[in-house]
Formats: C-alpha cells, sequence, structure tokens
C-alpha cells in the first residue's frame, strides 16, 4: 500500500502537475514542495502561458512555499520535481537553502548536476530516480508530439 507521506506518492503529485503544463502545451514539469509531510506549493511550468522565460514549476513553486510560511528560507522542505532542474531553478534552490530535492528523471542537456560542483545548497540533500521512467516517458511524448505537430506544417 503506497503511503500518502512517501516519495512516491509526492512525486505522483508532482506527476499531476506535469500533466497539466502538458495539457496546455508547457515543457511537462511539475513540482511540489512538502514541508512536515504536507503540500504546501505545486506548480507547473508556465513559460508560454505567462510569456515568462523564468515561469519554471521549481521558481513558481519556491515563491508559493515561501508565501505560505512567510519566510524565505526552505530548509526544512522538500522540493519533488519531475525533471532535473536546470541552472536558473538550482540557483533559486540554492539561496532558499531548501532541505532536500527529491528529482524524477535527469535532464542529460540542461541539468544542473552538468556543473560541478552542482550550484545547491551544501546542505541540500539530493536524491534521483523516484518515478523516473513516468517522469521520462511525459516528457519524451511532449517532445515528440511537438516533433509531429512541426512536420505537419
Amino acid at each position: 500500500m503506497l503511503s500518502i507521506h512517501s516519495d512516491d506518492h509526492f512525486m505522483g503529485q508532482a506527476l499531476l502537475q506535469a500533466e497539466l503544463a502538458f495539457e496546455e502545451k508547457e515543457i511537462p514539469i511539475g513540482a511540489v514542495i512538502v514541508c512536515e509531510n504536507r503540500i504546501i506549493a505545486k506548480a507547473y511550468n508556465q513559460v508560454e502561458k505567462l510569456q515568462d522565460v523564468t515561469a519554471h514549476a521549481e521558481i513558481l513553486a519556491i515563491t508559493a512555499a515561501q508565501n505560505y510560511l512567510g519566510s524565505k528560507y526552505l530548509n526544512d522542505c522538500t522540493l519533488f520535481v519531475t525533471l532535473e532542474p536546470c541552472n536558473m531553478c538550482a540557483g533559486a534552490l540554492f539561496w532558499s537553502q531548501i532541505g532536500h530535492v527529491v528529482i524524477g528523471a535527469r535532464d542529460e542537456k540542461r541539468g544542473f548536476t552538468r556543473v560541478s560542483p552542482p550550484p545547491l545548497h551544501p546542505k541540500t540533500l539530493i536524491a534521483f530516480g523516484v518515478l523516473g521512467n513516468k517522469c521520462e516517458i511525459l516528457i519524451k511524448e511532449f517532445f515528440k508530439n511537438m516533433r509531429s505537430q512541426q512536420k505537419d506544417l
């Protein structure tokens, strides 16, 4: 039985956010931030919708969590995100001092782990691969659809 406090459960919630992005033709990345086993923020990519290159799921979730807590620091929180954050998002996570980052799928092209040392706060714990296959399939399906639509034009 799946616990509602498990990494799989929370990543599943992030995947639901990514699916919203997919439906809106945004790159399907979803994020939730958890504090004391409770989701305090959730977001998905809204770059196209908001015409804002910084409207990544992680940035929107960080802002929502900070507003919820009334604090700029998230050191007691965990971010669950369906795709490895880019360097911009990793920088925001650094400054928020997030305690833990759980990542579904790796981003071999633009993920923050391509930079050495990784640009997260030194105390931030990192985990990879939670529901990674499902996260990867959603991203690949999105780009496959995009390529197919471009061919049809």
